[in-house]
């Protein structure tokens, strides 16, 4: 048997989520499109050039290119492509990254490999033709990973998701350089830099691979159908945005003179430090509810919805310690049905689930919400009750009329037959749940014993 990779274990288990995401993907992919071509077209046709904003040759030739490079291979990506399309989609990829790690190789030891200008002259620039040396690595890394963005191995996997991390990184880091006007962030130089539509194009580019990674990778958590997707989509937002809100707002207040950067300090500490406790308290609030409500679904049974023989012990047990504590009585009624086996021989399995559905909805209707009600066996129920015997004997009695109240309806197939024990612990005793239960389950056999024979001697006097 293959073992699961734990990475793939956080992948998220519903994949129409995945297919939900596809048309936000090819959204964002059109709008890359549409601005590298626009920018490409102003590089190759002088006369396109001069009709564009000013600022568009910021984005230059080469970078157009690798975006349309780059947004063709996460198209051929997408849910629902071929084989083959994934498979040039990874050339694609590689391609790419190829092109970007050239320039890197031409900064970092000052030549020049003739691909800058290629397509474009680009005469007025310092260095003609070639990109920033954040958009460079930033293309190198989103090739590398649209050549692995569908691993699932492990370790293939954990790089894809390691190449992901670095990605999203850089188009932050690059990101945070406009934001907090930090010029080597986003370039050696304001003449050549990442300019902003080229940082409009990384971010879509870098959020449809992201989207296309999580189906795949650790990453996976966040689409999520459980309690740790739900958590992680409320929790990565106030994440990633909340440092950038309180940095900008400190220095806001710093460069308007309103305040120095001692207090403004001190005052966005506190802001951070109590958003990140009411953050931490929420989760842990969401945690526990999630924990509740399966811990009692562990407990509850799933036809009925009644408790199960555990969840019945659990609770009946807490509660008879309760009123041996107060010194009040307790009290457990058994309940045997008479007819399931012969509903289920003549009518079927189905019919006996719909049979065992009506018993529990009878009991509910009978006894109030606070009262434990549980089927304990397959046609066994038990109701645990703070009260005596003779308010027991009042609420058996009316169990019995509520069902013979049913069974009068014309529209019955069968009717609701059962046997009745119980069991009372008095203030001043010390009897155990068990011994309650076996008190009740002793009663309830001697009450369909005496059933019987009254049946057959019925029988008897109607025959002679």
């Amino acid at each position: 048997m293959l073992k699961r990779s734990p990475l793939h274990a956080f992948a998220p288990t519903d994949p129409d989520r995945l297919e939900g995401l596809a048309p936000i993907q090819r959204v964002c992919l059109a709008l890359v499109f549409a601005l590298a071509a626009v920018i490409l077209c102003g590089w190759l046709i002088p006369s396109v050039g001069r009709h564009l904003p000013t600022g568009w040759s910021l984005m230059k030739a080469n970078t157009a290119v690798l975006a349309l490079l780059s947004a063709g291979s996460l198209g051929g990506t997408l849910p629902g492509r071929s084989d083959r399309t994934v498979t040039l989609s990874r050339w694609l990829g590689l391609a790419v990254s190829a092109v970007a790690l050239s320039v890197l190789v031409e900064y970092v030891f000052g030549v020049s490999l003739g691909l800058d200008t290629l397509l474009a002259a680009d005469a007025l620039a310092a260095q003609p033709g070639r990109m920033a040396p954040q958009t460079a690595t930033i293309f190198c890394l989103l090739g590398l990973l649209m050549a692995t963005i569908r691993a699932r191995k492990r370790l293939l996997s954990l790089v894809a998701d390691v190449i992901l991390f670095a990605l999203c990184l850089m188009v932050l880091s690059v990101a945070s350089g406009y934001i907090f006007g930090a010029l080597r962030l986003f370039g050696t130089s304001l003449a050549n830099r990442t300019s902003p539509q080229t940082l409009a194009v990384l971010v879509l580019l870098c959020f449809v691979a992201f989207l296309g990674r999580a189906g795949f990778g650790s990453f996976g958590i966040l689409l999520g159908v459980g309690t740790g997707g739900r958590i992680a989509r409320i929790a990565s937002p106030i994440a990633l945005t909340l440092p950038f809100v309180l940095g900008a707002t400190m220095i806001l207040m710093i460069r308007t003179g309103q305040i120095d950067l001692r207090y403004a300090t001190a005052i966005i500490a506190s802001i951070a430090s109590m958003l990140a406790f009411g953050t931490v308290v929420v989760l842990a609030r969401l945690i526990e509810t999630q924990e509740a409500k399966i811990r009692d679904l562990s407990l509850r049974d799933g036809l009925t919805e009644l408790y199960n023989r555990r969840g019945f012990y659990i609770h009946a047990e807490q509660a008879l310690r309760l009123a041996q504590r107060s010194r009040e009585p307790f009290s457990v009624l058994f309940i045997d049905l008479d007819n399931l086996k012969a509903v289920n021989d003549s009518l079927g399995h189905e019919a006996g689930s719909v049979f065992l559905r009506e018993v529990s909805d009878l009991l509910r209707a009978t006894f109030r919400s606070t009262e434990i009600m549980g089927r304990i066996g397959g046609d066994e129920f038990a109701v645990a009750i703070g009260c005596g015997k003779r308010n027991l004997e009042t609420v058996a009695l009316r169990l019995k009329l509520a069902a013979s109240k049913q069974n009068s309806l014309p529209s019955r197939l069968y009717p609701f037959s059962f046997s009745l024990g119980s069991g009372t612990v008095d203030p001043d005793e010390l009897q155990s749940l068990d011994d309650l239960l076996a008190s009740a389950d002793r009663a309830m056999y001697s009450e369909k014993l005496r059933n019987k024979v009254e049946t057959l001697f019925s029988g008897a006097r109607l025959q002679a």
